[in-house]
């Protein structure tokens, strides 16, 4: 399996608190780490961990946060001879996490946000080569569009993982094969209050009307729905125990759908497996060390059946 990811890579602060702040409110108490993030970033590594020969297009800074990327890439076995170097600083998040795991993240984009859509060309024989491309937004949206129009007119197979979401251009969508927005982003992709669409199949539904790809709405604890060939799927989400971390499960899906989609299997089957990557990722604290082995994904499931055994 050859996969060529596209994304952010950036510095992520995380800082484990009881309760978030409201507007004008300090906590304190709380607990700093820091680690590597970025959508495109987690999702090569999350890819190559399941087995993917994977290569990552993206920009850091000329500073000692791009050179630490640089050398974490290189431990996990992802290809960024196409990361560009730029003076801006590398991209840096700050995560607030509560103690029932859900999270608040603001980002400060730096070296991304100079990306154009000339450095696309400098990733196409990447594209050209894998058997998927896969595309996050935290890139500047002109940069990401380029892309995959490269991978149209290379034939690549693509998913768009639009986060952050924002609105797209009618001619992107004759671009996607497969698009797995969250609700949140499917109400922004088709520019409703999220209060509108009361049911993700509602979301993917409407979303499969514009174009002729497949949809995956993912929805945390309430599972995914897959829309394929007309046809609308619920994938039910694994319950785990206790809820740690959500940061990377997003992610932490994108990849092992990606990687179950090069390899051959439905868009239903590459959701219970994502959905498996993402059930993991909740359980582990921090993006990096959630993102699973199929080893440890059989691992979790064989724990998870266990427990389900003795009750």
């Amino acid at each position: 399996m050859r996969i060529a990811v596209a994304g952010g890579y950036g510095v992520a602060l995380t800082m484990r608190v009881t309760t978030a702040p409201s507007a004008g409110e300090t906590v304190t108490g709380g607990i700093l780490s820091q680690g590597h993030g970025g959508k495109g970033s987690n999702q090569a590594v999350g890819a190559a961990r399941l087995g993917a020969d994977v290569s990552l297009f993206t920009a850091v800074g000329d500073d000692a946060n791009g050179a630490a990327a640089r050398e974490f890439w290189a431990l996990e076995g992802v290809d960024a001879a196409s990361v560009v170097t730029t003076a801006d600083a590398t991209m840096v998040g700050f995560i607030i996490v509560d103690e029932t795991g859900e999270n608040r993240i603001a980002i400060a984009p730096g070296a991304l946000a100079g990306l154009t859509p000339a450095d696309a060309e400098g990733f196409r024989s990447a594209i050209a080569d894998a058997d998927l491309f896969v595309v996050s937004l935290e890139i500047p949206l002109a940069v990401a569009l380029r892309l995959l129009a490269i991978a149209r007119e290379e034939g690549t197979p693509t998913v768009l993982n639009p986060a952050p979401a924002e609105p797209l251009p009618d001619e992107a969508w004759a671009t996607i094969d497969y698009l797995t927005p969250n609700s949140t982003e499917a109400a922004t992709l088709l520019a409703l209050d999220e209060s509108v669409l009361t049911d993700a199949a509602t979301a993917a539904e409407r979303l499969s009307s514009r174009f002729d790809g497949t949809v995956v709405v993912t929805g945390g604890s309430t599972g995914a729905v897959v829309v394929h060939g007309g046809a609308t799927t619920r994938v039910p989400a694994l319950r785990v125990p206790e809820v740690v971390d959500t940061t990377g499960a997003g992610d932490a899906f994108t990849a092992a759908f990606s990687v179950a989609i090069a390899r051959g299997q439905s868009a239903v089957e590459a959701a219970r497996f994502a959905s498996t990557a993402g059930a993991y990722a909740v359980t582990i604290a921090e993006v990096i060390p959630s993102l699973a082995t199929h080893e440890q994904l059989e691992n979790f499931q064989n724990t998870l059946h266990r427990a389900k055994d003795q009750k």
